[in-house]
């Protein structure tokens, strides 16, 4: 029987992530440390519309926060990154040009597959995707966006 990754019982971490509504311990993770700074915690708020070859379809990136020149950044986290996440991926990076995408890996030496060579990492640099080598959003990253209570300069939505 193939394993189920979303079943919960083995992974404390995971079940105690599924109690405050996420789908992995890194989303909890990284959600605890936005709630630990100034700025609003918005997971999976903002659906983006993608096309994959011939059907239309969309993604909900895991965290959104609005950049102080206006303009959206996503970030997603990945623990595991399997060959329908990286397709979809792709094709979300081709459908739209210019959004801020950017990914949090737990472990971005993971090999794409036991008989590739190529990890997370390069995959991503493959892609053009901004992407960080541990466990939380770095502070750099966070200080391009507005904080609560802040405005931004000017609002403007990739995905209407």
């Amino acid at each position: 029987m193939a394993k189920n990754h979303w079943h919960t019982a083995g992974s404390k971490t995971r079940s105690e992530a599924y109690k405050y509504g996420y789908k992995s311990g890194l989303e909890h993770t990284v959600s605890k440390q936005i709630e630990s700074t100034e700025y609003d915690l918005k997971y999976e708020t903002e659906t983006i519309h993608y096309i994959v070859p011939e059907r239309k379809a969309k993604y909900t990136p895991d965290f959104v926060f609005t950049k102080k020149i206006g303009e959206l950044m996503y970030i997603e986290t990945k623990g595991r990154w399997t060959a329908t996440d990286r397709l979809k991926m792709k094709h979300v990076i081709a459908s739209n040009p210019g959004a801020d995408i950017r990914m949090v890996f737990q472990n971005p030496n993971q090999r794409i597959s036991k008989a590739s060579a190529t990890t997370y990492e390069t995959y991503a640099n493959k892609l053009g995707i901004k992407h960080v080598a541990k466990k939380d959003i770095p502070v750099d990253w966070l200080l391009e966006c507005v904080k609560s209570g802040e405005e931004p300069r000017q609002k403007q939505n990739f995905f209407a």
